[in-house]
């Protein structure tokens, strides 16, 4: 039996709720499909930037109002912004729903771009703040390795130079042509009746000059990923810091259930084959990890390390070891059997937080991808069989099909301990 409701407004907008009566909260969240891919390289940043700028005052509430108000709920009010969405989101106690979706609609419909010099400082500190992180900022160059000039491969956050000189009527114009009908999505999750929340939201929308509504946004695909590239910023740190992987699978691709217990069985949990072998049995990093990420039409698989220089080519070697033992079909006694446990144990337990029941909503809606019940996604996860893990790993982290991104004092010694892993990467990118 489904458990939510999906209307569509006149003006194009999805509205999705599911009701949760054992709670006295709400979870809402505006999701918009507006993210880094879909910026020109000119524009590279406006929509992390117009995410700020949305707090910044509306045509019914100026920022200081918004603060205070949602302070006054008791609520939480956030936003992020990512490479294939924006999302304005809060909780808030039942009592006070129709208040954060009058303020909420406000900010995302009518925002005024107030406070827009001030706020580019702050974005701007923020990018600053983002490269003196180089565990954080050694991802971005990951995407850019891996997907070289297309827009995924382009840092949500924007460049000092876009955000240092960036319009009004740009910011406003790209606001016009993205926050509409059918791009946007409605989400709620908590003690609240779908009528009466689709209610509240006409209500708050009707304005006079709306614009008409739009269909669903279609993004162009990313028919093939370029060759694999390195990508390397000398910073005097004590640490490299290193990322190593390949592009992966779509978000509505089936095999993502097998994808998501690769990255648990290679690095994704306390017991993972990287953290064992490199942090608990040597000593050699603090943090070690693998990622996955999807989008519409691709995704990467990879792993992160950060180490001294004299430990950095020895994990490497350690890692290109346990990605070519999983792709050989060795896994150990109960180690799949273990990563389907913890999958549908993190699965359940989120589901005892309303936001992140709002977020699955949202996120499924706005990315067209199947909203599974818990039921089925502990199915999907229970079929997956061990050669499907081996077949992932062979197909996906083959050691041509590798790229590479780092952050460390000596290109060179990086460089060295690249060809551990992709020996031909080093030669290709110096040709």
């Amino acid at each position: 039996m489904r458990k939510y409701e999906i209307s569509e407004l006149d003006s194009g907008e999805r509205v999705i709720t599911e009701r949760v009566t054992s709670v006295r909260s709400v979870a809402l969240g505006y999701w918009i499909g507006a993210g880094a891919r879909d910026e020109k390289e000119e524009r590279s940043g406006v929509s992390h930037f117009l995410e700020h700028l949305l707090f910044k005052g509306s045509s019914s509430y100026s920022a200081q109002e918004i603060a205070e108000i949602f302070d006054g709920l008791g609520g939480e009010l956030n936003a992020a912004t990512s490479r294939e969405h924006t999302v304005v989101y809060a909780r808030v106690p039942d009592a006070h729903l129709e208040t954060a979706i009058d303020v909420m609609t406000d900010m995302v419909f009518a925002p005024t771009f107030a406070e827009l010099d001030a706020e580019r400082e702050v974005v701007l500190e923020e990018i600053a703040m983002y490269e003196d992180t180089p565990q954080e900022l050694v991802h971005d160059l990951f995407s850019e390795a891996v997907f070289g000039n297309h827009p995924l491969g382009r840092p949500v956050i924007g460049t000092r130079d876009v955000i240092g000189s960036v319009s009004r009527r740009a910011l406003a114009g790209y606001h016009r042509s993205m926050y509409v009908g059918g791009n946007i999505v409605l989400a709620a999750a908590g003690n609240l009746d779908h009528n009466a929340f689709v209610h509240l939201v006409e209500r708050a929308q009707r304005r006079p000059g709306d614009a008409p509504a739009k269909g669903v946004r279609v993004r162009r695909p990313l028919v093939t990923a370029p060759p694999p590239g390195l990508r390397f910023q000398r910073k005097d740190t004590e640490q490299y810091h290193v990322c190593v992987g390949a592009p992966g699978i779509a978000r509505s691709d089936r095999r993502r259930f097998a994808a998501s217990l690769l990255d648990s069985i290679l690095g994704g949990t306390a017991s993972s084959r990287l953290f064992q072998e490199i942090r608990e049995k040597r000593g050699m990093a603090y943090a070690v990890y693998s990622f996955t990420s999807q989008y519409t039409d691709t995704g990467y698989v990879g792993f992160y390390v950060g180490t001294r220089e004299e430990n950095l080519a020895e994990c490497l070697d350690i890692a290109a070891h346990e990605i070519a033992d999983i792709a050989a079909g060795n896994l150990r006694p109960n180690e799949l059997a273990r990563a389907k446990e913890n999958m549908k144990g993190r699965s359940v337990l989120a589901t005892e937080s309303t936001s992140n029941r709002m977020s699955r909503l949202g996120k499924s809606l706005i990315t067209d991808t199947e909203l599974l019940s818990l039921e089925r996604l502990i199915a999907e996860i229970d079929a997956v069989q061990e050669d499907e893990i081996a077949e992932l790993a062979s197909v996906f982290l083959q050691p041509e099909q590798l790229s590479a991104a780092g952050i460390g004092p000596d290109a060179d010694r990086f460089s060295g301990a690249v060809e551990r892993v992709n020996p031909g990467l080093v030669r290709a990118a110096a040709a």
